[in-house]
């Protein structure tokens, strides 16, 4: 095998699955492509994704798929023209990986698991049955380029350069860096006149204003609410309402209803320094009806009783209406019922970015031609999460960056002068 520091052909940098794409594009078409990661073995946050099962993709219709990814819809929906969840399907078909729909209209690996997928693409990357062998390079921790432009690398048996015909970086955002993302090509990028956005946590988790009493901390952290929804409306009156689960934290709250409107909670509370949401604990049922539950006579029973035995409102749902509900407030149907139905939650902090799921901003869209190559870097292309868009969970994530390192490998092969087995 060749060493770093001989290769003169398409170097990835970054294991995750926008790299890995981006390689098996490029060995597929016969290009000579070396992988090199910080980490001792490729795919570790892939593999933690799917720890509770590998959500691949979103079974929802294309033109309601796209629109996941909000602001950045016009600059992602070209990549997922190009691979998108019904590819991304087919292609683990094609590793021997059968999927299947969740009742969410999520897409997920029968067995549920990330190993065995990745385990089978390696072996497809290393074995190909045709095309050429992808070269890896593990604990290759790329540190920059060098002052005539050459990579730079600290290895196990030294700092190694090289310089190859192209580059695809790959590197993720900073959230879990852990893992291996850890953020630090933004500062080497910026300075080459590369345009990057700060990076913010995106499906994260808030803690809220003064913080959980004790009591509720103590007792409740970890604990889900289910069947609720949450309702957010930004300033400019826009309101998006969602129905699922979350989870108290220590802090606050997290969990996939509050990732769902993240983006949204995370730039209100950078604008004005605190978001409220309204949560519904019981959004089957209407309003009307649960007033007259409530205010039905109670008799010598206690309201916890009540409420428990007229609304099914126990456990946490009946610890944060005590929590949060002024006491006067309890004992009045109507503003009680008022706030089973939207009990207002005021955030005041997103969690750190490290602590994120995801992360939003990175090199921006205008940096990059529609091949994802930097226009102040010729030959160097990027993919997956380090680039400037954010998206829910949900397959979203995943799919977008896969599609990118899709992309960026049939950028590198039209530079080249070579066309894509992808097409």
């Amino acid at each position: 095998m060749k060493t770093l520091k001989d290769v003169t052909s398409v170097v990835v940098i970054g294991g995750g699955p926008a790299g890995l794409m981006a390689a098996e594009v490029l060995s597929a078409a016969g290009v000579a492509v070396h992988l090199c990661d910080a980490m001792p073995s490729v795919g570790r946050k892939f593999l933690l994704a799917g720890k509770g099962g590998l959500n691949l993709t979103h079974s929802e219709p294309f033109d309601v798929f796209v629109t996941r990814y909000g602001a950045r819809r016009a600059q992602v929906e070209p990549l997922l023209r190009r691979f998108g969840p019904d590819h991304l399907r087919a292609w683990a078909q094609g590793l021997g990986i059968d999927t299947f729909v969740g009742t969410s209209g999520r897409v997920f690996p029968k067995d549920m698991k990330a190993a065995p997928l990745l385990r089978a693409w390696l072996q497809r990357l290393r074995h190909p049955a045709t095309g050429v062998p992808v070269q890896f390079h593990m604990r290759n921790r790329w540190t920059g380029w060098t002052a005539d432009g050459a990579l730079q690398f600290s290895t196990p048996s030294g700092t190694v350069t090289c310089t190859p015909s192209a580059t695809v970086l790959a590197l993720g955002g900073a959230s879990w860096p852990r893992l291996g993302s850890d953020g630090a090509w933004a500062s080497w990028l910026a300075a080459r006149n590369v345009p990057v956005t700060g990076l913010l946590p995106a499906n994260c988790g808030f803690d809220v204003k003064g913080g959980w009493t004790e009591f509720f901390s103590s007792k409740f952290a970890g604990q889900p609410f289910k069947s609720v929804a949450i309702s957010f409306t930004d300033p400019q009156g826009r309101t998006l309402t969602r129905k699922g689960e979350f989870v108290a934290t220590a802090t606050g709250v997290e969990g996939s209803l509050v990732y769902a409107v993240s983006s949204l909670l995370r730039d209100q509370i950078i604008a004005g320094g605190s978001a409220t949401f309204h949560l519904d604990l019981l959004p089957d049922m209407p309003a009307e009806r649960v007033l007259a539950e409530v205010a039905h006579p109670r008799g010598s029973r206690s309201l916890s009783s009540h409420l428990k035995g007229r609304l099914h409102i126990d456990g946490i749902k009946m610890a944060l209406l005590h929590e949060l509900v002024p006491r006067d407030d309890m004992g009045v149907p109507v503003r009680l019922a008022t706030a089973i139905k939207a009990l207002p939650i005021t955030l005041t902090a997103a969690r750190p970015v490290a602590e994120s799921i995801s992360t939003a901003g990175g090199v921006t869209f205008d940096a990059m031609d529609e091949h994802l190559m930097l226009g102040a870097m010729p030959g160097v292309f990027c993919a997956g999460e380090m680039l400037d868009w954010e998206a829910p969970t949900g397959g979203y994530l995943l799919t977008a960056a896969m599609a990118s390192g899709v992309v960026a490998a049939q950028g590198v092969l039209a530079r080249l002068g070579q066309s894509s087995l992808r097409g």
